[in-house]
């Protein structure tokens, strides 16, 4: 959906959906980022480190509510998908340097296909390019892939993902929903009975 598909002066509002990066997860990110010494590019606030899942554009917000419910119609994982962050790249059409895995989960690709197709009712095209999970470092980049340690490794364990909203610099998460199912609860272990003439 573009901003050309709004109601005339309908208030939007810009949206993506995306697995939220933990604050010691985005200090250590941004601590090796620094240490790259990067020339070229704008980094990306720490604050505002994720993983896109859907960027849905400028939505007029009397949609709003269709998209909350269809998200919350999405099922879960049945187990925890880890994301490996291990490669640098180059993104020359957006002009950005980002943080990937080179093996994404086959469980979480599979999933980000359902949250497309459950957005395609309410109008949102979905992106023909292969979807690709990914941390922005840099935007307006123009330099060469940066050389990297041989360890980098960042794991990122999401237990939910979120609907932000991107105003002035800053990703406001307007909801979230549970990516995971809950781990059952753990049975308790059967007390023995006590002989009628037994003092507990």
């Amino acid at each position: 959906m573009n901003s050309h598909d709004l109601l005339p002066h309908e208030p939007f509002k810009r949206l993506f959906f995306a697995l939220p990066c933990s604050a010691v997860q985005g200090k250590a990110i941004s601590r090796w980022r620094s240490a790259l010494k990067l020339r070229n590019g704008r980094p990306v606030p720490t604050a505002n480190f994720h993983l896109t899942l859907m960027f849905l554009g400028d939505v007029g917000v009397s949609q709003l509510p269709a998209i909350l419910d269809a998200a919350a119609r999405l099922r879960p994982l049945p187990a925890p998908s880890a994301i490996i962050l291990d490669q640098l790249e180059v993104w020359r059409r957006s002009q950005a340097l980002v943080l990937v895995p080179e093996q994404p989960q086959a469980a979480l690709l599979r999933w980000v296909y359902e949250l497309q197709q459950a957005m395609l009712p309410l109008g949102f095209a979905v992106d023909p390019r292969e979807f690709q999970p990914h941390l922005t470092l840099m935007r307006d980049y123009r330099g060469p892939v940066p050389e990297a340690p041989l360890d980098t490794e960042f794991r990122i364990a999401a237990r939910e993902f979120v609907l932000y909203e991107s105003y002035k610099g800053k990703y406001e998460p307007l909801a979230q929903w549970p990516l995971v199912e809950p781990a059952p609860a753990p049975l308790e272990r059967p007390r023995p009975m006590l002989h009628p003439f037994q003092v507990p």
